[in-house]
């Protein structure tokens, strides 16, 4: 895989250069929430503007089907991409139009331009190798050179993504070159113990890769809305809390796997449980009850692990080397579910700045959101991913379609 270093050696002055960042970041309308991934992308943008090159950055922003939608322009992105930078970026109102291609033509050296939502055009994620390669062609005929720096979206097979490096010169960014690097350290290079802990709401998401660490991790701790499948294969009442019931079989032979392979897998042994779900526009105070996680009453919903749970997570994470971590533990949304994954980054902080200095990893979307709400130094970590379902993917031993892209 060339690097940028490489392409930056090669010289890029004068030349278009197409950056596939990922700009996906979450709005308030207009407002944005959290700009990690903007962040992210600068380093590789400014690089390659500093080298004379003329950037023209694209990508995607939530799930717009295959047509324009104001909801989801990038235009609130393209701004804060041009604070970050210091200088101002060109934004065209479309991805391969009138407006793109006059935008792109009157870049001078050194100068960036954000081109519109790419899945404004159904051609991004088609599923037709045909369709997606004609989009591809007219991408291409808009820059000389293609630098891959999005990796919050590897793991799709999508026309920018895996189909544009085929017809441009290519190489890896700064972000996508340290996200693999981090990615090997927990799949190859794994210092011990090699703690995991997994949260989010379906544990349908996380089964692929419970299965792959099964045979990986020392500790697999669970929490979130999957939790409770697994507590109820355990023959626990769960109330009204997240069930998937047909992964109660999976989940069962899982647990029995992990004893046997010498992996412990821990879950929650208490819980803040209510009648009702939180209100996470207004926040109002919600009425919860901290309940032992084999007595929830069978109206009540399990929102957040308990105190017990929490201090015994912070225990199993406090002697570890490695740890990667992907999910909420609770409704982190709203101030009263908040603690335990208010917990648990605590708990990385605490064992990366131990005697020890385990190599911290959190794991992308909603944990590396969490991680800033709840006012954490990013820096405190040893690495935040812009790529939830790309690491969880990497994870389980799969082929990223936009890595494979950017190999030689």
């Amino acid at each position: 895989m060339k690097t940028i270093d490489q392409l930056l050696a090669d010289g890029v002055a004068g030349k278009r250069v197409f950056v596939r960042a990922d700009l996906n970041v979450p709005l308030d309308g207009t407002t944005i929430t959290d700009d990690g991934r903007i962040r992210a992308v600068v380093p590789t943008v400014a690089k390659l503007a500093e080298a004379g090159a003329r950037v023209v950055v694209a990508s995607h922003l939530g799930r717009p089907k295959g047509a324009p939608d104001p909801a989801f322009s990038l235009a609130p992105a393209a701004a804060r991409l041009g604070e970050l930078l210091g200088a101002d970026v060109a934004f065209a109102t479309d991805t391969v139009g009138e407006s793109a291609q006059a935008v792109v033509a009157g870049l001078a050296d050194g100068q960036v331009a954000v081109l519109e939502n790419l899945r404004f055009n159904a051609g991004e994620t088609a599923k037709d190798d045909a369709e997606r390669g004609a989009f591809a062609d007219r991408l291409a005929a808009l820059a000389d050179v293609y630098v891959g720096d999005g990796f919050g979206a590897v793991h799709r097979k999508h026309a920018s993504v895996y189909d544009l490096p085929a017809r441009l010169p290519h190489a890896a960014g700064y972000l996508i070159a340290t996200e693999v690097g981090v990615l090997k350290k927990l799949t190859e290079e794994v210092k011990r113990p090699y703690v995991v802990v997994l949260g989010g709401a379906k544990v349908s998401d996380k089964l692929a890769v419970i299965d792959e660490l099964l045979g990986k991790a020392d500790r697999l701790l669970i929490g979130g809305g999957m939790a409770y499948t697994f507590l109820k294969a355990k023959g626990y009442e769960v109330g009204i809390s997240l069930l998937q019931e047909d992964q109660i079989p999976t989940v069962t032979e899982y647990m029995a796997r992990a004893e046997k392979n010498g992996v412990e897998l821990v879950l929650p042994v208490d819980v803040l449980a209510s009648a009702e779900f939180p209100d996470l526009k207004t926040k109002a105070p919600a009425d919860f009850a901290v309940i032992d996680a084999d007595k929830i009453p069978s109206d009540r919903e399990g929102l957040d692990i308990g105190p017990k749970t929490r201090e015994l997570y912070a225990t199993k994470i406090a002697d570890a080397e490695t740890v990667f971590w992907n999910g909420p533990l609770g409704v982190f949304e709203h101030p009263d579910y908040a603690g335990g994954t208010q917990a648990i980054a605590q708990a990385l902080v605490d064992a990366a700045s131990s005697g020890k200095g385990a190599f911290t990893v959190v794991g992308g979307g909603d944990s590396a959101a969490a991680v800033r709400t709840l006012g954490f130094d990013e820096n405190a970590f040893g690495h935040i991913s812009t790529g939830g379902g790309a690491s969880l993917e990497y994870l389980e031993g799969k082929t990223l379609p936009g890595l494979a892209a950017l190999e030689d």
